[in-house]
């Protein structure tokens, strides 16, 4: 897995460097389909301090196979997604700032910009819960059907994909949306676009601006 845990480390870094995250605050992880084992960042390890040797290989059933660093303590929230969905192969968990102000508010962002469809036609708040719990992960997976994020609430965003690339660009793109919203909301109360657009948008973003 040298070349995951280079790209864990990459996209750990790009999130510190973009102002998507503060500190160690986040996690990313990517799941092997076919050795069905996840790699995760660290616990507790700035990301631009983070080695390869300190990426953590688990199984499906949440055992360490490989690393000698505790794994991320969100390593359920990511598990869970891989063993119920099979359309995310890569997640990314972070506290960006606009996004954690509507998962404060407890605020679901609402389709006021189409290009919230990168995630679905909006993306819901999951249900507090502790960090680091099984609750948080059961909550934010639940939240998170049918959808490629979720406002984990009084806490942050997690996004998934089919790798990490896909994955960075969902959190970036509902972290504007979520910047647009709060400020629109400053003015007045921003128009939602009706569910038959966003449909369509849905179906435009199959192809149009996929980023590979």
């Amino acid at each position: 897995m040298t070349n995951i845990r280079q790209e864990l480390i990459q996209y750990g870094k790009k999130l510190v460097e973009t102002d998507l995250t503060k500190g160690t605050g986040g996690n990313l992880s990517v799941f092997d389909r076919e050795k069905k084992q996840m790699a995760i960042t660290p616990s507790g390890i700035d990301f631009f301090d983070i080695k390869e040797e300190d990426i953590v290989i688990m199984d499906m059933d949440g055992h360490v196979v490989e690393g000698h660093s505790l794994p991320s303590s969100e390593w359920y929230m990511h598990l869970i997604q891989y063993q119920t969905r099979d359309d995310i192969d890569a997640i990314i968990h972070a506290h960006t700032t606009y996004a954690t102000v509507l998962a404060c508010l407890r605020e679901p962002l609402p389709a006021t910009h189409y290009m919230i469809a990168v995630a679905g036609k909006d993306v819901r708040v999951a249900d507090y819960a502790t960090y680091g719990t099984k609750e948080l992960a059961v909550n934010a997976a639940k939240a998170m059907e049918n959808r490629r994020a979720v406002l984990l609430a009084n806490h942050g965003i997690l996004a998934g994909a089919k790798d990490l690339l896909n994955a960075f660009n969902i959190v970036e793109e509902v972290e504007y949306c979520s910047k647009i919203y709060c400020i629109a909301k400053s003015f007045g109360n921003p128009f939602v676009l009706p569910e038959e657009e966003m449909e369509l948008m849905a179906e435009k973003f199959k192809t149009y601006g996929q980023r590979k």
